[in-house]
């Protein structure tokens, strides 16, 4: 079971997961055509020894609160979660530098918020899939232009904290889809009589019923993460004593 431990006068972090014991492998030196030889660790008690006789708690990670400024997929970034000792709430920060790195997680007292950057519309990717299902044969690139300016316009009288969020994930944390309102709907829909016309304004309907829920018609707003921090107070960092935890595990050495 994994578990965020917490060293209360070092606010030093330690990640215990059952992958702690795991021996490493390597290849010896000598003859290099030996077989793998084994080395042992135990990281969990290697924290406890650097912490002996320190009081120790375990956090609780909050979900959901995971946040980074780069990709989920990239292995090598910064990211941030949130995690309580049931009464104090703590931002803990998580990184590494090379790929062939542990990751290291750093206590910060305090919180932290999202700020929006920008909000917008896919702009080319409504253009492709406007391409693709109509084309020249409904739609002239005029008319399409004219679609994507009306919508940019739409979008300035849009309020953020009033939008729906979507489903739809993005592969960049600081990224989020939301849904256009009613009003905005009807306006949009409205305006694209003035644009298109017979068959080629039923057609744009079309097209906007398909993709205002889950599609490219869904509006792309850009956070970033706003840390405050807070120092720590006199009586936290005094905190006495031992931890039933590393009692229990030091009495098994």
């Amino acid at each position: 079971m994994n578990q965020l431990i917490r060293c209360i006068p070092c606010n030093k972090l330690f990640f215990k997961t059952p992958f702690d014991q795991c021996p490493e492998y390597e290849l010896p030196l000598d003859p290099p055509s030996g077989p793998l030889r084994e080395i042992g660790h135990d990281d969990f008690q290697d924290f406890l020894k650097e912490h002996r006789g320190h009081a120790l708690e375990t956090l609780e990670i909050i979900s959901d609160s995971f946040v980074s400024d780069r990709p989920y997929f990239e292995p090598v970034k910064v990211s941030y979660f949130k995690a309580t000792n049931g009464k104090d709430r703590f931002v803990i920060k998580r990184y590494r530098e090379r790929i062939d790195e542990p990751l290291t997680y750093q206590l910060i007292q305090g919180d932290y918020s999202l700020q929006l950057n920008r909000i917008e519309i896919q702009e080319e990717e409504i253009r492709k899939q406007l391409d693709w299902e109509l084309g020249p044969s409904l739609i002239q690139e005029t008319q399409r232009e004219a679609f994507i300016e009306l919508y940019r316009h739409i979008l300035k009288t849009m309020e953020i904290h009033r939008l729906e969020r979507a489903a739809e994930e993005s592969l960049h944390p600081l990224e989020v889809f939301y849904k256009m309102d009613e009003v905005s709907l009807f306006y949009l829909l409205r305006n694209c009589r003035n644009i298109f016309k017979g068959e080629s304004y039923r057609a744009i309907e079309s097209f906007i019923e398909r993709h205002k829920e889950d599609g490219v018609l869904l509006l792309k707003a850009s956070y970033q993460i706003q840390l405050m921090e807070h120092p720590q107070s006199q009586a936290e960092g005094l905190a006495p004593g031992m931890a039933i935890e590393e009692k229990r595990a030091l009495e098994k050495k």
